[in-house]
């Protein structure tokens, strides 16, 4: 009866923890990645993203691999420091050593649409 109690606990404590901690979908439960982000194209505006909405190329989102859907991070664009808040409403990026692909509006705003690419901070906003 101890024995079976005891392995219930274990069980159940070892799910709220999971639970509790999974801030987003397969994502290891670091708070901030570097990497290369890029942003999306026009011809992208108008279409379904990954969580079903339209993409905006006006609004402050972002495509990432992992993150759960909703998920706010803030993008800090290394070599200026700029920085912005994006929402994560799909996924990708499907290019090797991207972290995150950001609308148009987000790109600029931390002087991504000269280059096409920059290295990033991403921290998640808990």
């Amino acid at each position: 009866m101890m024995k079976l109690f005891i392995i219930t606990t274990v069980t159940l404590v070892a799910a709220w923890w999971a639970c509790g901690k999974s801030v987003a979908y397969g994502q290891d439960l670091s708070v901030s990645s570097t990497g290369i982000a890029s942003y999306y194209s026009d011809k992208f505006h108008g279409r379904k993203t990954a969580n079903g909405e339209r993409y905006n190329r006006h609004a402050f989102t972002a495509a990432h691999r992992k993150l759960r859907f909703g998920t706010h991070v803030i993008v800090t664009n290394l070599r200026n420091n700029r920085k912005v808040k994006v929402r994560i409403n799909d996924r990708g990026p499907y290019v090797r050593r991207r972290v995150i692909d950001l609308s148009y509006a987000a790109a600029r705003k931390i002087g991504l649409i000269t280059k096409g690419i920059g290295k990033v901070r991403v921290d998640i906003v808990e």
